[in-house]
Formats: C-alpha cells, structure tokens, sequence
C-alpha cells in the first residue's frame, strides 16, 4: 500500500504501510511509553504526569489519527482475572514454595496466575511485562525477580503508579510495594543455634551485596554475632546458586581454616557449601557443623540431611497475591513483611563444637 497525499503534497503518518497508526507510534513521537499514552489515552485521571506531557501525547495521537482498539479499551478497563508471577529462576525449588502459595490464594480471590521467568542472562523487557497490564491481559504484576538495572524494576521505580504491581522476596529501594520475609531475624536465630550447640568461630556464605536479601542476612549476621561478643568478619559472598555457594564456602575455608561452624543464606548456597567441606576435607558435621538458610524436601536427602531454617513462604506467596488485591481495589500501595513463621528444622549437619576447638 501507497502513502496517501494529505492534500498538500506531503503524506499522513496515521495511513502510511501500516494502515493505521498504533500506540507504539503515538508513543515514539511523543518520546514516552506505551503505558503512558494508553493510561492517557484511556483518561486514567491517577497517572502523575506534567499537563504538558499529557497534552503533547493527546496532540500526537491526534495528529497521527490514533484510535485505540474497542477491544483493548475495553479489557483496560475491566478485570482481566489474571495475575503474572516473574521469578529469577523456574528450576529453584523455593520459588515452587512461594508460587504454590501464590497460586492457591490467587484462586481463592478468583485469579488465574500466568508465569514468566527473568533471570540476570535474560532480563525482562521494561515495557515488555509492563504491557501484559496496560494491554489487559493481566490485572497487576508479582515481581520476585528484583535486582539493581533490571529494566522492569527501573521502569517501576519512575513509574510506580503506572501498573499494580508488588515486589516478592526482594526488598527495592524506596518501594512502598515490597512483600518480604524477617531475613534478619532468622539469620539471628541459625546464628543462636549454632551458639547454643558451642560454636564460637562461626563463618558466614551470602549472597551478592548488591541483592537487599544478601545485605539482610549479613546484617543479621552481622548483629546476633556481636550481641554475643564473637567475631563476624568471617564472611564470604557469592552468588545465590549451588556454585556460588561452593565457591565462597571454598575461600571461606581456604581464609579462617579455624571455623567450626558456617551459617549458608540460601538452600541452592548450602548445597554447595557441603561439597566444599568435603573438597577441603572436612568432615560434616564432624569438623564443621553447616545449617542453610530455607528449608525444602530434599533437605532430607543431602548427606548429611541438612540442618536449616524453615521460612514461611507459602504464606509469603499468599500473602503477595493479597496485597496485590488490595492495590488493585484500593489504588494504594500495599507493602507487608512476615514477621516470625521461621523455625530451625534439625537434621544431621550440625553437631556441638568440639571443647578443644571452641572451648
């Protein structure tokens, strides 16, 4: 297809090879997003946005002859009754826990729940998940992948009011919005456990800094060890996988070959950890006593079966599905945190400290 004359020599953009201008046109020559000119377009009176912008996008779009499709207004403006839950990782079991939470409650407020996955090798789009509620195809996003520069999570934090949304697991900065767990408080108690059984050169394996739940453990690391007057440098990080695990538990080692005991933040990390024992020749729970962080099945089944701190994450599923209703009916940013629900589960992993080596 031709471009048509506009009667003065020159062409209109809205009749071009296209046929019709689309929302990703109007939002290009504006220089906004998508979102933004559908919620404008739509007359959503809650964005926050200068007049000027919103008059330059009405200008646009009326230039460009934009008329948005009857079927896209209208699932914009009604329930879709479908949440999309994004995680780091599908293979890791403890977001089984928090999905199964997630999706019983889901069903229970009359929701389906659609899963994507956005991991640091392949992040989410900004406006790629964004659109899944803009477009109506779902009423509000539970991000469980939170990291510093993801782009979703950047496009959140400038645009907060812009999509219902809730963070999962993963604390973002000057969010109002996160659903989250006491990570300090149980780092506090595998850190009792460990002192109550004799161990007083404790080391710690945590995650990348960068991660708030990373910083969370170490903080309570950091804390319960100097309440109890022992010393808490050792610590090493490493990512929140098998590997990371076993590569920080290695240079742990390998740096205070004296610790008796080492507390891991993150069940993948522990598994890990054991193995690094082993290659470093120690013994488990004979030379070094390990309880992780977390706790699932196959805890059972690791040799030795390990020692771990049960969270509650089903309810932190449920409990993200929740207030992710409540921002949906209410228009208000809903933040909750989980205090207490976490439990030590002993296994085999963890023994009282030798008197010779920590007396």
């Amino acid at each position: 297809m031709g471009l048509e004359s506009d009667g003065g020599g020159g062409t209109t953009a809205a009749t071009g090879l296209r046929g019709r201008a689309r929302l990703i046109d109007v939002a290009e020559r504006s220089g906004v997003t998508k979102s933004v000119v559908s919620r404008i377009i739509n007359g959503d009176d809650t964005l926050r946005i200068r007049p000027e912008t919103r008059e330059r996008v009405l200008g646009v779009a009326a230039e460009l002859g934009y008329r948005p499709h009857a079927g896209a207004r209208a699932l914009s403006v009604s329930r879709t009754g479908a949440f999309a839950l994004i995680i780091p990782d599908l293979r890791n079991s403890v977001y089984a826990a928090i999905t199964r939470g997630a999706f019983r409650r889901a069903r229970e407020h009359g929701y389906v729940m659609l899963f994507a996955e956005d991991t640091p090798s392949d992040p989410a789009g900004a406006d790629e998940y964004a659109d899944l509620v803009t477009s109506g195809r779902v009423d509000g996003l539970l991000v469980a992948s939170a990291r510093p520069g993801d782009p979703l999570v950047e496009r959140l934090q400038q645009e907060p009011d812009s999509i219902a949304h809730v963070f999962v697991n993963r604390e973002v900065d000057g969010s109002a919005r996160n659903i989250g767990l006491d990570l300090e408080g149980a780092t506090a108690l595998a850190v009792q456990f460990l002192r109550d059984r004799g161990h007083r050169r404790i080391g710690h394996t945590s995650g990348p800094i960068e991660l708030a739940p990373a910083r969370a453990h170490t903080a309570g690391f950091a804390r319960q060890m100097s309440d109890f007057g022992l010393d808490a440098s050792a610590t090493e990080s490493g990512e929140f996988t098998e590997r990371g695990g076993y590569e920080a538990t290695l240079r742990l080692l390998e740096h205070r070959p004296e610790l008796t005991a080492v507390y891991v933040s993150n069940f993948g990390q522990a598994v890990g950890a054991l193995k690094a024992a082993r290659d470093r020749g120690r013994s488990v729970p004979g030379d070094l006593s390990v309880i992780g962080y977390d706790d699932l099945a196959v805890a059972d089944y690791l040799d030795p079966p390990l020692t771990t701190v049960a969270m509650p994450l089903d309810a932190l599923g449920a409990a993200a599905v929740d207030a992710l209703v409540e921002q949906i009916e209410t228009r208000k940013p809903v933040g909750r945190r989980i205090d207490g629900g976490y439990h030590i589960v002993e296994r085999a992993s963890v023994a009282r400290a030798r008197a010779s080596a920590d007396a």
